[in-house]
């Protein structure tokens, strides 16, 4: 099960009309009925935060272009709504860069546009890659199906949240940005067919995972249902899960949530035997690292 959301260029670096630098990270294109999607919810980082009716230039000279901040939205108002003079996915593709996580201290460049990128990418929106399918290419899923193995596929757009770690000693009290995720009919039959014939289903990535478990959560029978819709799912030891029976993943930070659903899903036990063993082995941590496979704790 494969999550195939693509990368956007979401972060933005600009101006406010004091002439203060401000970096814009969008969160979150805005769909509009009629097309051309011009709203996005953006984390902002200047020295003073803009109030509505203020307006940002992104970009530079006469290429540039100018945004109108409409006010504080999302969890805690800890975001910024902004209105965009064109498509949203046309102006970041011309001046935005890609938005790298916090640990890659380098630029971005054109490698890092073709690198962070899955090759199921085919649906705009995310501002982090699904990073355990960096893993494949098209070798990889020949030799897939040469062995008889179905994929499938969904969309979550992946959020800035995923980078963030928890701060509160009680989980409870964290709370997920929202995602939103896409899982269509097709994908639901095919788990239903696996299932029937005793096979097992793996998900590639804990994105995945997260829009496979929310669908089945808000389901009695426990079966995932179909449709697009948000998911702030958190996902935490003691969770039941109702879909996903193998799981492909990166090694993550630490006091991520990330983590933390892992050890959920395998055992906390045998995870700190894992990145245990990594550690001592050297292995690669992070977007561009090495991944595991965890089965699922009985």
């Amino acid at each position: 099960m494969f999550n195939d959301t693509r990368v956007i260029k979401a972060r933005l670096y600009g101006r406010k009309e004091s002439g203060g630098a401000v970096e814009a990270l969008v969160e979150r294109v805005l769909p509009a009925p009629a097309g051309g999607a011009r709203e996005v919810w953006v984390h902002l980082r200047a020295s003073k935060s803009p109030r509505a009716g203020a307006r940002l230039r992104f970009g530079t000279g006469a290429d540039g272009f100018d945004a109108e901040v409409l006010g504080r939205c999302g969890p805690e108002d800890a975001l910024f709504h902004l209105r965009l003079p064109d498509d949203a996915f046309a102006l970041l593709e011309r001046h935005g860069h890609v938005p790298l996580p916090p640990y890659i201290t380098h630029a971005d460049d054109a490698d890092d546009e073709r690198r962070y990128q899955t090759v199921f990418a085919r649906a705009p929106g995310a501002v982090a890659a699904p990073t355990a399918a960096l893993h494949f290419d098209a070798a990889v899923l020949d030799a897939l199906a040469a062995r008889g193995i179905a994929t499938a596929g969904l969309t979550l757009h992946v959020g800035a949240g995923t980078f963030q770690p928890v701060r509160h000693e009680n989980l409870a009290e964290h709370r997920m940005h929202r995602e939103w995720f896409e899982l269509p009919p097709a994908t639901v039959e095919a788990i239903e067919r696996t299932r029937a014939a005793g096979g097992r289903v793996v998900a590639i990535g804990t994105t995945s995972l997260r829009a496979l478990e929310s669908a089945a959560a808000e389901a009695p029978d426990g079966r995932p249902r179909p449709g697009a819709r948000d998911t702030g799912l958190f996902i935490t030891p003691g969770f039941r899960f109702r879909v996903v029976d193998l799981l492909l993943t990166n090694f993550h930070l630490p006091k991520s949530t990330l983590l933390m659903l892992v050890s959920a899903f395998s055992g906390l036990e045998p995870v700190r035997a894992l990145y245990a063993h990594a550690i001592r082995e050297r292995y690669r941590f992070f977007s561009y690292g090495d991944a595991m496979l965890l089965a699922r704790a009985p």
